[in-house]
């Protein structure tokens, strides 16, 4: 409820009128049993035409009063329903862009994705119910026993025994019913996870023919959710007949009870009448509240697991002293140390180097030595575990989150686009570059040529993930959206590994000239990317090894001759080291 009533405050205006307007509806809905009592008692009884007449008109009007209040209170129902589920999503996806990796990662994407779009939905209508239902019945169960009382006391004493058991029945499913709706969500956090994974990974399940491995992988977490709400759903049904049979057993007691009263003289008929309505709106309202109750327990496991994500904050924290940076003139690590949470073991240990602008630093390695844990550190998608990343001599945790990353061209390893034009996807880097900017880019990218050929240009459509581009066009038009950002800094994390030698090589000379007055670091697998960098960084099982340009590096660093000599011909390594 802390979760709900943190949103309800937003709408004040829409609270107080959806209270009045319940409030309303009772009166009037408790107001016409009573009316029809005094026409039975004082106009039927006493053969009284007009009164009945007029009270009939009393009962019109008030009728439209109920059926105008009663569409009231289900549009501000609805309102309020749907604009607090807009404002819990919205700060949930806000929340999530403050992440850092690491607690994407320990909820889990298809988990984030099921806490956005389901729990929310279950809050939605949880809401919707509780305004219209919740409000509603107290006043009605408080109003209808007043009523019950004035009437015969006798017969509210009946209905005054039953309401009690009938709580604690729902308490008791409410306390049972709280764990299952628990797994029924985790369950769905399954089967998205599941269908994601077979969504973008349906190559390879076709490649290897695991098609019915992973049917029968989903067919076992969909009998799971079947299960649970099976069992949600069996308690709801077994409840509702069994309240239902208190109620009538309630009713066969009062109708029993009436009859004495009648007899004896001492129960009017129009008051038997009324009593009958007051009974009706008791025990229904005892119902509908019951209904609210029991739907509350799964409501409050999608609160709680949203309200997870949003007392989460994100471990790369913004410091609101940080200082705004218009250039980036040099990048040093500082003896950087960095070890990931859930591990033993530090990924990176006590790194040293420096590179200013207009240099090129390669990182080279073999598979899991850091390489993309390094580059990482730069844009502060982590932070150092000890030592310092530090821009023109500041610690990078000194400098503004925002203003850091604006200044940094980066190109992940694996290429992401977004569904859009491939012009879209190239401003992403740039939201006001010019028609000229974005062709510039791509230019240099040796993307220009691909784009042209399509039938609308750079006007064509990415599908989600850019199914329809090959992988080496994605890499190249991933380098454009950086090279249109005009950063101070380019990181390119292994990004021409896709690319064929001959674009490669015309890439690297453009990018050299477009880069002179930047700094760029890039991941390299090949020695063929890394070879002309100024200063080249080989890692071993997160340390540096070697420091140097290739050259160097051949004569004094083993395991970089060790890779050159497995990607380089023999002549090929003869002619390095004479030109050395």
């Amino acid at each position: 409820m802390r979760l709900i009533l943190h949103y309800l405050k937003n709408y004040k205006l829409l609270f107080a009128i959806n209270v009045i307007s319940a409030c309303g509806f009772v009166l009037v809905e408790l107001g016409i049993p009573t009316i029809v009592a005094e026409m039975i008692d004082n106009g039927v009884a006493k053969g009284d035409s007009a009164y009945i007449y007029r009270m009939g008109g009393v009962i019109a009007l008030i009728s439209v009063v109920g059926v105008s209040g009663t569409i009231l209170l289900g549009y501000c129902c609805a309102r309020i329903s749907t604009c607090i589920t807009r404002d819990m999503r919205n700060d949930i996806f806000e929340r999530i862009q403050d992440f850092s990796h690491f607690e994407i990662n320990s909820f889990g994407v298809a988990s984030l994705i099921t806490r956005t779009n389901n729990d929310a939905f279950q809050i939605q209508m949880f809401v919707n119910v509780l305004l219209r239902t919740a409000l509603m019945t107290p006043v009605m169960i408080v109003f209808s026993m007043v009523m019950t009382v004035r009437a015969s006391l006798q017969l509210s004493l009946v209905i005054g025994a039953t309401i009690p058991i009938i709580v604690i029945g729902v308490i008791i499913v409410a306390k049972v019913s709280e764990p299952i709706s628990e797994n029924q969500q985790k369950s769905v956090d399954g089967l998205n996870r599941i269908f994601r994974e077979n969504l973008t990974g349906i190559r390879v399940i076709r490649a290897f023919n695991n098609d019915d491995y992973e049917e029968k992988r989903f067919d076992e977490m969909n009998q799971s959710y079947t299960r649970f709400t099976k069992r949600i759903f069996k308690l709801m049904t077994m409840t509702q007949p069994v309240f239902f049979m208190l109620m009538n057993l309630a009713g066969l007691a009062i109708y029993w009870l009436a009859a004495i009263l009648i007899d004896e003289g001492s129960l009017p008929l129009g008051q038997l009448v009324a009593f009958n309505d007051y009974l009706f709106h008791a025990m229904f309202s005892v119902m509908l509240f019951c209904t609210v109750f029991m739907l509350y327990p799964r409501a409050a496991v999608s609160a709680r697991r949203i309200q997870a994500v949003l007392d989460t904050n994100g471990s790369i924290e913004n410091s609101e002293e940080g200082v705004k940076i218009e250039d980036i003139s040099s990048i040093a690590f500082d003896n950087v140390t960095f070890q990931f949470a859930d591990s033993d073991e530090p990924a990176l240990e006590n790194l040293n180097f420096e590179v200013k602008k207009g240099e090129t630093l390669a990182v080279i390695g073999s598979t899991g030595s850091g390489k993309s844990t390094l580059i990482n550190l730069i844009p502060r998608f982590y932070d150092v575990t000890k030592g310092a990343v530090r821009i023109d001599g500041r610690d990078i945790r000194q400098i503004d989150l925002f203003s850091l990353r604006r200044h940094i061209g980066f190109v992940a390893q694996k290429a992401n686009l977004f569904s859009g034009t491939i012009a879209d996807n190239i401003r992403f880097g740039k939201e006001d570059a010019t028609d000229e900017e974005v062709r510039r880019a791509a230019r240099i990218a040796q993307a220009s040529d691909f784009i042209q050929r399509k039938e609308r240009g750079y006007d064509e459509m990415i599908t989600e993930g850019g199914t329809n581009l090959s992988g080496g066009q994605k890499q190249r038009i991933s380098i454009a959206r950086a090279l249109a950002a005009k950063p101070s800094v380019y990181v390119f994390d292994d990004s021409f590994s896709a690319l064929d030698f001959e674009t490669e090589s015309r890439l690297r000379r453009e990018l050299k000239s477009e880069t002179k007055e930047a700094i760029t670091v890039i991941v390299a697998q090949r020695i063929s990317t890394a070879m002309d960098a100024d200063q080249i960084a080989v890692l071993h099982d997160g340390k540096i090894v070697g420091l140097g340009k290739h050259r160097e590096l051949l004569k004094n660093c083993r395991i970089y001759r060790e890779i050159a000599e497995s990607q380089l011909s023999e002549e090929e390594l003869s002619n390095e080291e004479q030109d050395g």
